[in-house]
């Protein structure tokens, strides 16, 4: 089996897992203990910590441990909240964002907050201009993810975050599709809070984080909670974190040799995607190589991903969080296209061990599926 699936998650790095084995072993301790055994799991825990901020390019006062993007994306939007202290209830957020955030967006439109959703234009970016166009005077967040999932758009997080800086609304970004593949720490400083995910590249599951600006006094979720100075409750997970932590800096020292080798896979996409009118890939204006979003016209997305799996390649038709729930993909849904358009839609994502055989096999067969598929239509 050929695995082109690594936007949903990638292999634990060798590294990292002898890592976590080792602080497993030797640092078992809760870091919130006060005897000797605790504290030394503790220095380890605030070391990477203070790893992970540098790598971040942020303040380690901000960097809070957790259990993924999901608990990350729900807490850093929590805790933004938390800090506002006005009766003001507007939120901006993108049609396109994962279902961690639509899931809490949702629970807050219970709560009484109104929610923009903001469109992606044809080049599967936003455009700020409309961005600034739906900002209220009540609004008090917005949410937008740095990478999409589904077609690797790469937002003007930068220009978002300047913009919302001197109008002084918090900005939260979802970037569990970016850190490890573009250099987060240009852009850190833009955003209020951030969130990231250790499986995204190459660590444990189970583990990520979150950083929230200092200069923000938020309250945590769950009153009494004293893990992570009361971001989060539940004992910390020290031998994900560090091994986590080794799977970063591998990522980070490796940016430009995995670009090179992503856009290298992913021109051989492009070109055998023009042998056919059938099958249609996804362009951005700024998009991240390793994420090919597609679509054969007439097919489902799910019958193309069954068949390719039949044939021996693993991809997917989306997020791996909404995948199974026949919906279509919200990406193609805010891009425009009809429900029987965006159903057709899968996803192909590159990893360290992707080489240029696996991808012109692959593209062999997809480009069969869609002339042989369609070809018993006429």
């Amino acid at each position: 089996m050929i695995y082109l699936d690594y936007a949903a998650s990638c292999p634990l790095d060798s590294d990292a897992g002898k890592m976590y084995l080792e602080v497993s072993a030797d640092y078992y301790g809760n870091s919130s203990s006060l005897h000797d055994i605790g504290g030394k799991a503790k220095d380890l825990l605030e070391s990477c910590r203070g790893e992970m901020a540098r790598l971040l390019g942020v303040e380690k006062s901000g960097v809070y441990f957790t259990s993924g993007g999901t608990e990350s994306n729900f807490l850093a939007i929590t805790a933004l909240l938390s800090a506002n202290k006005s009766s003001d209830k507007h939120i901006i957020t993108t049609a396109s964002e994962h279902s961690s955030i639509h899931g809490t967006i949702k629970r807050l439109e219970r709560d009484g907050y109104s929610v923009t959703y903001l469109p992606l234009g044809a080049n599967g970016m936003i455009d700020i201009n409309v961005l600034e166009t739906c900002i209220k005077p009540e609004t008090v967040l917005v949410s937008i993810q740095h990478v999409n999932a589904e077609i690797g758009a790469i937002q003007h997080i930068e220009k978002i975050g300047t913009m919302l800086k001197e109008k002084g609304i918090y900005f939260h970004s979802d970037m569990v599709q970016s850190f490890g593949k573009l250099d987060i720490a240009a852009i850190s400083a833009k955003v209020d809070s951030l969130s990231i995910s250790s499986h995204k590249f190459y660590g444990p599951k189970g583990v990520g984080l979150t950083y929230i600006s200092p200069t923000i006094p938020w309250t945590g979720f769950l009153p009494g909670t004293t893990h992570e100075n009361g971001f989060r409750a539940g004992t910390v997970n020290i031998a994900g974190i560090a091994a986590m932590c080794v799977a970063a800096q591998k990522a980070v020292q490796r940016l430009a040799i995995d670009q090179a080798h992503y856009l290298s896979l992913r021109e051989i996409v492009i070109e055998s995607a023009w042998s056919t009118d059938n099958l249609i890939v996804f362009q951005c204006g700024n998009q991240l190589p390793a994420v090919v979003g597609m679509r054969i016209r007439g097919i489902e997305g799910q019958w193309t991903m069954l068949e390719c799996n039949r044939k021996g390649f693993a991809i997917s038709t989306g997020s791996a969080c909404q995948t199974g729930q026949q919906a279509p993909s919200k990406t193609m849904k805010a891009l425009g296209l009809s429900d029987e358009e965006a159903k057709e839609f899968v996803r192909v994502s590159f990893g360290r061990a992707t080489t240029i055989a696996n991808v012109k096999a692959f593209m062999e067969t997809v480009v069969s599926l869609a002339n042989e598929r369609n070809a018993l239509k006429k």
